[in-house]
């Protein structure tokens, strides 16, 4: 008969962020160790708090499943001697298999004779299985770890009692000096020691405790009590999802309440003050229905609505702390002049190996100014992003900003307005962070975006120079998601990003003052350039095209990461329609006929001998002379058109021909066509069967 298993870990108090992954982590080395040992079972519901990771599983098995397992040994030929005897291999064999030569049968394979066995093997109770689950639960990896007492043995933190039952029976193991049995704790300071008769009890009997140990209920709980809050005081909350699980994993038994600050306060800007409240105290701020920011907030205790008025209390007053240092320093930062900050960033270090912020700075402006001028911006734009270029990190060594570093960019904007600088240089200096995750939102201003882009192509282009490259895993700078913010940037914005040609021009600019610029470029070209198609292809990956596609389209004769991407989408496209495979087949095999082109040669019409070959000849010089890159769909088309003609010919034309003139004639007419076909994608790589 079938019996649902609990398994309780009990910890000190987990990190919030350690507590989801860690409890899913469980769960899936639990499901593997469960499907290796052959238990079936119906369900397994994983349940998590700061001071425990458990799970319920659901009817699981009394005993493992006997298996019977046909194992294959030697040839016939190896396991019988001549006598006829059983020869060492064929005995060997058998004792492995924990059998004798009498279980022997033979069955043909593929015209020889084999050995075979039937293994039987009896299933195990699932108490004696599961006795091996410490295997599991010291499996978990955890990105920080501690050891405890004379222990060389290192988790999240030290483990203070494990429960495992079967039913009503505990199954026996022990971890270190932990032994499992049939008792918990409850809460900290309202729960008691709890105990349970069979696993079904779990929830409830926490409960009784004051521990919610369902993470879903405890967060429905949160959220009910917020959204009745919000209605009698006719607030607005937001629930910011990475905030609420956090509150969630730093709370048994929650509890949500209202504190105030002094209406002073909102003199400081908001995403100051909203900053001090979700970042530093995991507080959610409160709005009005207009959206204006409240002197409230609301919170959630560990614990019950006992003495409540303390606690909302001691939490006013650790925020008032906080919000006294963020008014001092947003007063004192306005003493300081925007001049004054750029000078210190001389003084503060980007890298040892490659300079500091100010020369940083420096050389963004000239990849700013290059790359502005290549996509066409005008003159006031390229004022603007000159002026933004030079001053956008200046926040960085302001008091704010030193205290709540999160707010750099943010603070950037606001003090460059008060200081009179134009709204699209202030816009310009928060948006250059962007994007700030690898989907995060994208800068919306072009001189913000042009000013990201010169950022982060400044990190990629100097860390690949002095030798700092992603490897494997390995990328403490950043890199991947910068490059990869600078390919959804373009995309978005649809700009060309010519990268080689790119690269080449910065190179030759910031050589020519190594002194000035604290670094130069030299022979990095290929590796960044191969680095970037790899963003691209993950952007385009994440598009959901076809990974041939994405390859034909970045080993292309085409530099443009925007047009790579445009050559995808647009194969993409067209992929299911009935066009599409006979055109590329057609396409291909001019391509592939073009490679053994050894030299070109002007086309000579005379060396025509047949009314197919000047067809042809007419219509890919007809199409050729129509394409243009400002308009890739249409020259998709206009080389597709061609697939008749190409077929009828190859069908009557002989390319190899034993004349030199004429065979090279027409390999120089196909490689004309293959060069225009391979700017678009490498149709080779293409799978068209």
């Amino acid at each position: 008969m079938a019996k649902n298993f609990l398994l309780e870990i009990g910890l000190e108090e987990m990190p919030a962020h350690v507590v989801f992954p860690s409890m899913q982590q469980l769960k899936e080395k639990t499901e593997k160790f469960l499907a290796e040992k052959h238990l079936a079972y119906d369900e397994i519901k994983s349940y998590s708090t700061p001071r425990r990771l458990a799970l319920f599983i659901t009817n699981l098995v009394e005993k493992q499943a006997d298996i019977h397992e046909e194992v294959k040994g030697p040839a016939k030929k190896i396991a019988i001697d001549a006598e006829g005897n059983w020869t060492k291999a064929a005995q060997g064999f058998v004792r492995g298999q924990g059998l004798t030569t009498d279980d022997i049968t033979f069955k043909e394979l593929k015209g020889v004779e084999y050995v075979y066995v039937t293994k039987h093997t009896a299933g195990k109770k699932t108490t004696e299985v599961l006795q091996e689950l410490p295997s599991v639960i010291t499996s978990l990896t955890f990105p920080v770890t501690m050891h405890w007492n004379k222990y060389d043995f290192e988790y999240i933190r030290p483990i203070h009692w494990l429960v495992a039952l079967y039913g009503s029976e505990v199954v026996p193991f022990t971890i270190l000096d932990v032994t499992t049995d049939r008792f918990s704790r409850g809460h900290r300071f309202l729960g008691q020691k709890t105990s349970f008769e069979q696993a079904d009890d779990y929830l409830v009997n926490l409960e009784k405790e004051f521990v919610i140990a369902d993470q879903v209920k405890r967060q429905a709980m949160i959220e009910e009590q917020i959204a009745q809050i919000a209605k009698e005081n006719n607030y607005q909350v937001s629930l910011d999802p990475e905030l609420l699980e956090e509150v969630v994993n730093l709370v048994e038994y929650p509890t949500a309440f209202v504190g105030n600050f002094d209406p002073k306060y909102l003199a400081v800007p908001q995403e100051v003050l909203i900053t001090s409240m979700k970042e530093h105290q995991r507080y959610f701020e409160v709005k009005d229905q207009q959206g204006n920011l409240l002197p409230h907030f609301i919170s959630v205790r560990n614990g019950n609505q006992e003495h409540l008025a303390n606690v909302i209390k001691g939490n006013q007053k650790v925020l008032t702390a906080r919000l006294e240092d963020a008014e001092f320093f947003y007063a004192e930062d306005q003493k300081l002049t925007i001049d004054f900050c750029v000078n210190k960033l001389k003084n503060v270090a980007f890298h040892e190996k490659i300079g500091s912020l100010y020369q940083k700075m420096q050389r963004v402006t000239v990849i700013a100014e290059l790359f502005g001028q290549q996509i066409g911006l005008s003159a006031e734009e390229l004022a603007d992003l000159n002026r933004a270029s030079q001053i956008y990190k200046f926040d960085l060594v302001t008091n704010m900003v030193g205290e709540f570093p999160e707010l750099q960019g943010i603070m950037g904007e606001k003090y460059a307005l008060l200081q009179g600088e134009k709204a699209s240089v202030a816009k310009a200096i928060r948006e250059h962070y962007l994007p700030i995750a690898s989907e995060g939102d994208l800068p919306a201003s072009k001189i913000g975006a042009v000013l990201a882009i010169a950022d982060k192509l400044d990190a990629v282009l100097t860390f690949f120079a002095a030798g700092m490259i992603p490897s494997g895993s390995n990328d403490p700078y950043a890199l991947r998601r910068q490059a990869y913010g600078i390919v959804r940037i373009l995309l978005d914005q649809q700009w060309s990003f010519a990268i080689r040609t790119l690269i080449q021009a910065i190179a030759a600019k910031l050589n020519e003052q190594v002194a000035e610029f604290g670094f130069s470029l030299d022979n990095i070209t290929e590796e960044v350039t191969e680095f970037f198609a790899a963003r691209l292809k993950q952007a385009l990956s994440l598009a959901e095209i076809r990974y041939d596609i994405i390859d034909a389209s970045l080993y292309s004769n085409q530099e443009d990461l925007l047009l790579q991407a445009k050559a995808a989408q647009l194969l993409q496209a067209h992929s299911q329609a009935d066009s599409f495979k006979p055109a590329m087949e057609a396409l291909t095999r001019v391509v592939n006929l073009a490679k053994k082109a050894d030299q070109s040669v002007e086309i000579d019409e005379s060396l025509f001998e047949t009314e197919i070959e000047r067809e042809f000849a007419e219509k890919v010089q007809t199409t050729l002379a129509g394409l243009s890159l400002d308009n890739l769909a249409a020259n998709y088309e206009a080389l597709v058109a061609l697939e008749p003609v190409i077929v009828k010919y190859f069908e009557e034309t002989m390319i190899m021909a034993d004349n030199e003139a004429v065979r090279n004639n027409r390999l120089s007419l196909l490689k004309q066509l293959a060069t225009e076909v391979e700017k678009i994608a490498k149709l080779d790589v293409l799978i068209t069967k």
